[in-house]
């Protein structure tokens, strides 16, 4: 059960992290000078940072600081919005993910995400897995492949026997662990997690975070997240993002990314230590 009692920084002191050392991680992300304009007005400026393979890497800070903008980088998001810029160098596996040889669409198969409400399609359980694998051409097993998704997301035992019910009769933490396997069923490499838990109870929150907890062995997991909480218990790596003004223009920036207990117990910067201990933000 989550504890709501404890503040972020307890529950970093209560989790020791044995992380491998850094010469010894590999890279899944390097990001180095990452601009991204609206209009041209830039809503996140020069961010730098490494995210590494089978780790929980989280971005927290307040609303407006950027997070949402960072995470739909890495599997393109933005590239949807007219009105988006973005600048600077983000590497995939050592491949820039905006070189122009690289497939949008492929990016999204590799880089999975799933937002901050549930999102089932309105067809049936079994549909919604199924769905990307055949777009992508997948149908080898098709069944098989819906099977192991579900099973990977925690939810095959609840569903195995209503497969063709409709999704939107799941419950709220069901439709979000659906949305979960809909993107393990094309196979990805990392999942991208915008504010998963924030639409749903203590429980099935506790459910999300476990899971995660259990993906990691297989998979590279970003989060953004309001819940400082919640950072500490899942994440491995935590970046804050704070907003800074330039002549009357807000812009998210990034303050200070570091292992998960240096941040909410050690942080190098004031800005950090107030945003975590809740005296700003």
């Amino acid at each position: 059960m989550v504890n709501i009692i404890e503040t972020p920084v307890q529950v970093a002191q209560q989790r020791e992290r044995e992380l491998p050392p850094r010469e010894s991680r590999e890279v899944v992300f390097d990001v180095s000078g990452l601009t991204v304009s609206y209009g041209g007005n830039p809503a996140l400026r020069d961010v730098s940072l490494e995210v590494y393979k089978n780790f929980v890497t989280a971005f927290i800070g307040p609303s407006g600081c950027g997070k949402s903008t960072f995470i739909r980088c890495f599997n393109r998001m933005n590239d949807l919005i007219p009105s988006a810029a973005v600048e600077g160098t983000i590497l995939y596996h050592g491949q820039d993910l905006y070189g122009p040889q690289v497939d949008a669409v492929e990016v999204r198969k590799r880089i999975g995400m799933v937002f901050q409400k549930p999102n089932p399609f309105p067809k049936s359980i079994h549909a919604n897995v199924a769905f990307g694998p055949r777009v992508l051409g997948m149908t080898d097993d098709l069944d098989g492949r819906v099977e192991r998704a579900l099973q990977q997301a925690a939810l095959w035992d609840e569903v195995k026997d209503r497969l063709d019910e409709s999704a939107l009769s799941l419950s709220g933490g069901q439709q979000q662990r659906l949305c979960i396997a809909r993107c393990l069923a094309v196979e990805p490499d990392v999942l991208l997690m915008d504010e998963p838990a924030s639409a749903l109870d203590p429980i099935s929150t506790t459910r999300i975070e476990d899971l995660m907890h259990e993906l990691k062995r297989e998979y590279t997991i970003v989060i953004v997240t309001h819940n400082m909480q919640q950072a500490a218990r899942i994440a491995d790596m935590t970046a804050f993002f704070s907003v800074q003004v330039d002549d009357g223009k807000r812009s998210g920036v990034l303050v200070e990314y570091d292992a998960t207990p240096t941040i909410f117990t050690k942080p190098a910067d004031k800005r950090t230590e107030d945003y975590v201990t809740g005296r700003f933000g």
